[in-house]
């Protein structure tokens, strides 16, 4: 950053091969927050080409499990004694509040705590074959060389969910954050040297999408890629992958239901419209669980939706760096103009525009990427705002009079990321939490996950899963072993 080497090929820092860079902004003020390196295909390449070289020598993946784990704690250890410097480095890059960012450094900690003491209890699989003679053995293997490519909205937490179960398979890598907010991963980069990861074990690129895309996922030395981001971009590169048979791992995004039953009652309902007003306008709606789509029964709909707006509007707007803000900017003047058009949309589709919809008016945020938080009443299930992905700080809200019409409302969606259920019936909730096709589903609360549960999401939402059990056994190949101790003549032939 700044001068200083920003791509890790091979063990070694280096520049861009054609001496790109790139501006990183500050989306609070739209200031130069750094520049980095731009790595240019040909830089690409040759990270694969490290990774593929240490892979096959053999000596990564050959180290014991239990010196993979002693490792995985090693680096978290470094990221508690860096959580600070990291959070900054978060918010300066995303915009989210510092207090958001530091949540993130423990989570991203606790990944790879939970990863280190995974692979330390992982034991081969023995099968009974009903042959006293024979040991039929079911073991795990590292699955190659990997291809992770992280989004910009949560840069180091969604890269570590892929880094950390790829180290404890004893995976090679090639990591390419987001090019609008890659600085926490190139300090998290320096962090897994320090803790001594070995050469070439992790390279890292930055660039975008369109420059880097086709070396890193149309190529045969690649044998894994984990991709979060867009639905058009996961499409490309599942298109791509399918060339030379590479297994692929999408998380899509989603456009998340937030179904709340008029049985709340008042003993639930500050809890209900807190719950609903963090899981649309938490990091300015940046989230790809976000609760966008306030499914509501229509008894308690006006007066929930006017508490909800009031709410909505005492919140603390500005940079992150600010102790006093709730939420901070959208992410580049880019995104801000997509939401903006998404807005427009709504209008004219003939939702109810209840609070929000325009750039804040304090000329102390003129200069950052601001946008207020935005509901609108009324909508449809065929409006636009209500079927694509905003990623922004909009909320839709749908009305309902069943509880079949609440699921079918929840299910009708071509993603199927996360959903909330709010209901002061314990039956109604499992029934409904049950029938809801979404990877993960909440009941009475929102937004939370743990690093031992699995994440990923149905329909377009993706496919694979991060974190749990399954998140490591996405870097591991499967092989069974079948030992005869006491081999004799089949006799199969006679002659």
């Amino acid at each position: 950053m700044n001068g200083e080497p920003d791509l890790l090929i091979g063990g070694t820092w280096r520049h861009a091969s054609d001496g790109g860079t790139r501006d990183i902004i500050n989306p609070a003020d739209g200031s130069v927050a750094a520049v980095v390196d731009e790595a240019s295909p040909d830089d690409a390449r040759a990270a694969v080409a490290a990774a593929r070289a240490c892979f096959d020598d053999g000596s990564w993946r050959a180290t014991p499990a239990g010196e993979r784990a002693a490792l995985l704690h090693r680096v978290a250890d470094l990221l508690q004694r860096d959580k600070e410097s990291l959070s900054r480095l978060e918010t300066r890059d995303t915009g989210k509040t510092l207090a958001e960012s530091r949540i993130d450094i423990d989570d991203v900690t606790s990944v790879f705590r939970y990863y280190a003491h995974l692979i330390g209890a992982e034991s081969d699989r023995l099968v009974d074959v009903g042959a006293p003679a024979v040991v039929s053995r079911v073991v795990r293997e590292p699955i190659g060389v990997c291809v992770l490519i992280a989004p910009w909205n949560y840069p180091l937490l969604q890269m570590s969910w892929k880094v950390a179960p790829a180290l404890a398979a004893g995976c090679t890598m090639v990591c390419k954050p987001s090019e609008v907010t890659p600085l926490s991963t190139i300090a998290f980069t320096h962090l897994l040297q320090e803790a001594g990861v070995p050469a070439s074990v992790v390279n890292l690129v930055q660039g975008s999408g369109a420059a880097l895309g086709q070396a890193l996922t149309d190529n045969p030395d690649v044998d894994f890629i984990s991709f979060t981001g867009g639905l058009a971009t996961g499409r490309t590169i599942a298109r791509t992958a399918a060339e030379h048979v590479t297994k692929v791992a999408l998380e899509l995004g989603g456009k998340n239901p937030h179904i709340v039953f008029a049985d709340i009652g008042s003993d639930g309902w500050d809890s209900a419209v807190d719950h609903v007003l963090t899981g649309v306008f938490l990091h300015s709606g940046q989230v790809c669980s976000a609760g966008t789509r306030l499914i509501v029964e229509q008894s308690i709909a006006d007066e929930f939706v006017a508490d909800l707006a009031a709410r909505a509007e005492k919140i603390r707007i500005g940079d992150g760096m600010d102790p006093a803000s709730e939420t901070g900017p959208l992410v580049s003047a880019d995104h801000r103009d997509k939401v903006e058009n998404y807005v427009a949309l709504g209008v004219s589709e003939g939702a109810t525009l209840v609070t929000g919809g325009a750039r804040p008016s304090d000329p102390a945020l003129a200069d950052g990427y601001f946008y207020l938080p935005t509901i609108f009443d009324h909508c449809e299930r065929t409006m636009r705002i209500v079927q694509e992905e905003t990623f922004g700080p909009i909320l839709t809200v749908e009305r309902f009079t069943t509880e079949s019409e609440a699921i079918g409302l929840g299910n009708d969606t071509q993603y199927g990321l996360a959903a909330g259920v709010r209901t002061s019936d314990s039956a109604r909730g499992e029934r409904v939490v049950r029938q809801l096709r979404h990877g993960t589903v909440w009941l009475n609360d929102f937004g939370y996950y743990t690093a031992a549960a699995e994440w990923g999401g149905f329909g377009r939402s993706g496919n694979g899963r991060e974190l749990g059990p399954t998140g490591l056994a996405e870097y591991q190949e499967l092989k069974h072993i079948w030992h005869n101790t006491a081999p004799a003549p089949a006799g199969w032939f006679k002659g």
